[in-house]
Formats: structure tokens, sequence, C-alpha cells
């Protein structure tokens, strides 16, 4: 896979992940998401590391979800183990992750959102997991993240009616957490980044795993 698809830009302790595929959406390939989470578990090796955000190039799209082409070509659709391994290696990043969703947010593309500690996003995104159209099922960890922040009822409103969510919507819904204008995406990641730039060592590692534990 040409390296250049994902881009990990590091500015001293914060890890900027980039999805650069604009011109197919961001839409994620088998190599991408081996190469995801080999970053992932990388970068929760890495002891200087604070902060890691994730976001799709091109302005428009975060990431349209899964390469379906391929998927379907190769037999193996959304219950692909590397889904679940991308899930479990961005889930144990010891340290703050933060969504940065610049556009639409379809399909796989929200193991990334989910996997997430915050999920900031611009008026203009969208959201939707249309698993039961294309025949694929989400991860377990997506289905449980999604009850955990929107309940059963709307859990059950994304995955079986198939419905798309704006982010004013998503952000009543609990989906998201923040939206904020594409202009003021970086320094609102910024801002929330601060405290866990100049924690004491230790223990922003610390208060991860008591949020994770103490999480429905």
């Amino acid at each position: 896979m040409p390296q250049d698809l994902i881009l990990a830009e590091r500015d001293q302790a914060v890890l900027k992940v980039v999805l650069n595929r604009p011109e197919k959406a961001n839409a994620l390939t088998r190599e991408m998401l081996q190469h995801l989470t080999e970053l992932f578990n990388l970068a929760s090796e890495d002891d200087e590391l604070r902060v890691l955000t994730i976001e799709g190039a091109g302005g428009r799209v975060f990431c349209g979800g899964a390469d379906l082409g391929q998927f379907i070509e190769t037999g193996e659709a959304g219950d692909d183990k590397l889904w679940e391994q991308l899930s479990e290696a961005l889930s144990s990043v010891p340290f703050l992750t933060i969504a940065k969703i610049n556009g639409a947010c379809i399909g796989g593309s929200l193991t990334l959102a989910l996997g997430c500690d915050i999920r900031l996003a611009v008026p203009e995104a969208v959201f939707g997991y249309p698993v039961l159209r294309n025949g694929v099922f989400p991860t377990q960890q997506d289905g449980r993240r999604l009850e955990a922040l929107i309940g059963p009822g709307r859990k059950s409103l994304f995955l079986l009616g198939g419905c798309r969510v704006e982010a004013g919507e998503a952000l009543r819904w609990g989906l998201v957490d923040k939206v904020v204008s594409a202009e003021q995406l970086d320094s609102a990641a910024g801002e929330l980044s601060e405290a866990a730039l100049v924690s004491p060592p230790g223990h922003l590692e610390a208060l991860k795993a008591y949020c994770q534990e103490t999480s429905g």
C-alpha cells in the first residue's frame, strides 16, 4: 500500500493521523486497516505521546467507510477480523484520542469515531451505518459503544432503520460531543488536548483506564 494513504504527522506529544484518499471518500482498504492497526499499536508503546487525533483529507469527508468493492471481491465483508483488530488497537491507546469528524462519517468509519475518547464534528457532518443495506455487520465494540452513547432505541434506528443523522441531531443524541465550524476544528482539538499535554506523568493513562473501567 502506498504509505501516503495514511499520513502520520507528529508534533512533539501529539500524533495527527490523516486518512488520505480523498478521491475515494477516504474509504478504507484492507491494507489501510492493517496500517492503521499497526500505527495505533506503535502509538500505544510510545511513552512520549499524549494525544492522537484522526481526520480525513479533502475537507468534505471524514471517511466513507470500507472500500466495499474490495471486501466483497474477497468474500470478506464487515465482520472481517481486521475491523475487530482495528477497533481493539484504537481503544487500547492509553492516552487521549480525538476524532476530528470534518465531513461525512459513514459505515466502517464509525469504528474510528466510536473508538476515540472524544468526537468533534463540523456542522456539515452526517453519520450513517448502512450495514443492513450492504449486508455486513458492525464490530462488537461498535455495537456496545453505540448503545452506551445513544441508547438501544436509537441504535436500532441507526442500524435497523438505516437512518442518517446530521451533526446537530448527532450532538443531541450523544453520538458526538461538540459541533464546531471547520475553521475551529483544529483549535477545538487543541484546547481539549491542553490538559492531557500538561498532566503529571502516568496520570493521563491511569485516568483513561478509569474512564474505560467505569463506562457502562
